[in-house]
């Protein structure tokens, strides 16, 4: 029985107009205070939570009442969003 011929593909290359231009890749590194700045807020809003539930939620402000919640949360929330523009 004769043996079958074995077909080679093409190598497939994508066409010039939608390959990505090779500077796009090389982006700027991140500046040395976003991830400082981040982690910052990270301990801040948790350093506040903390305070805050310690304290029997009389500190950092007691007027503030229940908001105290949303100013440690929130911190961490700003800190992601830093975060998510880092390199």
């Amino acid at each position: 029985m004769p043996k079958s011929q074995v077909r080679k593909k093409k190598v497939y290359t994508p066409p010039t107009d939608v390959r990505p231009a090779a500077n796009a890749n090389s982006k700027k590194p991140s500046p040395v205070w976003l991830p400082v700045s981040a982690v910052t807020l990270i301990v801040l809003g948790i350093g506040w939570l903390v305070v805050y539930y310690l304290s029997e939620q009389q500190y950092p402000v007691e007027a503030w009442r229940y908001w105290n919640l949303a100013v440690g949360f929130g911190a961490m929330v700003a800190s992601l969003a830093i975060l998510a523009r880092w390199r």
